[in-house]
């Protein structure tokens, strides 16, 4: 360890926002800049899983920063985010924000990844954490909280329906006309 570096280390689930191209809601659950048409889930169990939307993360962030000086020079953090005790109510939450109850679940095709697995690094890493699927993992907020108070936390629901619109998995809500004339007609 460096000394005289300041560090924060803020340990999460996996993360989900508007503008998170790179993670397991928007290559794998859902598919980024297409319309929904299916979800594809990594496991059939009910396994616990934690989810952290990444504007709260960024709070998070920011309110951990005003207070720098209060902080070990080496400082980590656990974000609990959304700990879903059946992880599959994150299909739940993405049929609600799509107003599509009856919006198919597929699995995982996990066994094109061991047959991929010794010829593609990326298959046999993705692999690895295949675990944190199959067994519940929860984080520990304790610190955090006794650092900056209350976790920010957006509704599931609320956050995965901005999750969609920026991924453009959903249309943005069409605007209200009467707002966009007061707009026009403003001085």
């Amino acid at each position: 360890m460096l000394h005289g570096v300041r560090s924060l280390v803020i340990r999460t689930g996996d993360f989900f926002g508007p503008h998170a191209p790179g993670s397991w809601f928007s290559n794998m659950l859902v598919k980024s800049g297409r319309p929904l048409s299916k979800i594809t889930y990594p496991e059939r169990s009910a396994t616990g899983h934690t989810w952290a939307y990444l504007p709260d993360i960024a709070d998070a962030i920011a309110r951990l920063a005003a207070i720098d000086a209060q902080l070990a020079e080496t400082e980590v953090v656990n974000f609990r985010g959304h700990w879903l005790e059946d992880g599959r109510e994150m299909v739940q939450a993405i049929r609600r924000a799509a107003g599509r109850p009856d919006l198919p679940v597929k699995a995982f095709p996990w066994w094109l990844l061991y047959l991929s697995a010794p010829v593609y690094d990326l298959s046999r890493q993705v692999l690895e954490m295949r675990y944190l699927w199959q067994r519940p993992f929860a984080l520990d907020n304790t610190k955090l909280i006794s650092l900056i108070g209350a976790e920010p936390h957006t509704p599931l629901d609320e956050a995965v329906l901005v999750t969609l619109r920026g991924l453009g998995c959903l249309p943005d809500p069409e605007p209200d006309s009467r707002v966009v004339a007061q707009r026009v007609s403003a001085p």
